[in-house]
């Protein structure tokens, strides 16, 4: 029984991955910023989730989980503004 659903969630990674790889790979720079944004916001929701399942009080494996997921998300939603704040800036007319 545990071996037919590990196959099936294997199969959706790597289905989902060949999929994102070839939508990632046909993105033009000029609609990464607008990409970016949203794939920020996704991230936000994911450290949302992250953090009310690393708030319990028991420590336990999903509350160590939680924590590792906060911090992967955090650096995840900071790295993705950085990035997308330096491409913001490459569209600025620079004054002289």
């Amino acid at each position: 029984m545990m071996t037919e659903s590990l196959i099936g969630a294997l199969f959706v990674f790597v289905l989902a991955s060949f999929a994102g790889f070839e939508v990632i790979n046909k993105v033009p720079p000029t609609l990464h910023t607008p990409l970016m944004s949203g794939a920020n916001a996704i991230s936000g929701i994911a450290l949302i989730g992250a953090l009310i399942v690393a708030g319990d009080r028991t420590l336990s494996i999903s509350v160590i989980l939680g924590l590792i997921a906060v911090v992967c998300a955090t650096i995840n939603v900071v790295g993705g503004f950085l990035v997308t704040d330096r491409m913001l800036q490459m569209f600025k007319k620079k004054e002289a």
